[in-house]
């Protein structure tokens, strides 16, 4: 499999740093598109080009777990936008202090399909496999193939147990549905919304030349629970 190089992501590959972070704080203090504009070139080099550099260190990972992976190394098809949506939203910043980047089938910003994906910011990062916003169709065949207790659930539920770093997360009812179910269900099925995430604050392998390595690994734990969310997409 041919890797999708991207300029730059030789030995002389940029790691994300405290300047990506810096910048990322200002940014998102100032505010304005005129001082945006003014340090493009600081953004470009503290942000984008290391964004890029990792996603086409991971591309080859990404494309072993599902071949449909989205790998393209731009802003909009694996990289978030630094600047925010604001015309559904009561907060009218201009700028995010927080990146993402995510790989999954179809369109970024698409959800009817999960994705794997690394979000960070000055509070630290957390990477995992789920949807921004999960539908209720989607939620209910989820919830079957939970209940069907089927190979794919059974290979999901026997990643998430093998390892303490990622779990199972999302809005739960208030009043439980399925009482009289194994905890290890429970976990799934209680659930509004679904995402399995892993949370760090641990700055420097964030910022270290490892951190593709170890995502990379991560991701492959991760790829039974993708394989199961991906495997409930599909049945809607």
């Amino acid at each position: 499999m041919t890797r999708p190089f991207w300029p730059g992501t030789g030995d002389e590959a940029m790691a994300l740093s405290k300047k990506t972070i810096d910048f990322l704080m200002e940014n998102r203090l100032r505010d304005s598109k005129a001082w945006f504009d003014e340090h493009r070139q600081i953004y470009r080099e503290t942000v984008l080009e290391p964004l890029q550099q990792l996603v086409g260190r991971l591309g080859p990972t990404m494309l072993e777990i599902d071949p449909q992976l989205t790998v393209d190394p731009g802003v909009g098809k694996t990289i978030s936008r630094i600047r925010r949506d604001t015309r559904f939203s009561k907060d009218k910043s201009l700028y995010r202090e927080n990146m993402w980047i995510i790989f999954k089938r179809g369109p970024m910003y698409g959800t009817e399909v999960p994705g794997l994906y690394l979000d960070f910011g000055p509070d630290g990062f957390e990477y995992g496999s789920g949807f921004y916003d999960a539908s209720p169709r989607y939620m209910e065949a989820l919830r079957r193939l939970v209940l069907e207790n089927g190979e794919e659930f059974q290979q999901a539920q026997k990643a998430l147990e093998s390892q303490q770093r990622f779990r199972v997360t999302g809005d739960c009812y208030k009043r439980p549905r399925y009482p009289d179910k194994p905890e290890s269900q429970r976990n799934w099925l209680e659930r509004r919304k679904i995402c399995v995430n892993a949370e760090s604050v641990d700055f420097d392998l964030l910022f270290s030349d490892s951190f593709a390595d170890f995502l990379a690994e991560e991701f492959r734990r991760f790829a039974p629970i993708y394989k199961f969310l991906l495997a409930a997409a599909h049945l809607r």
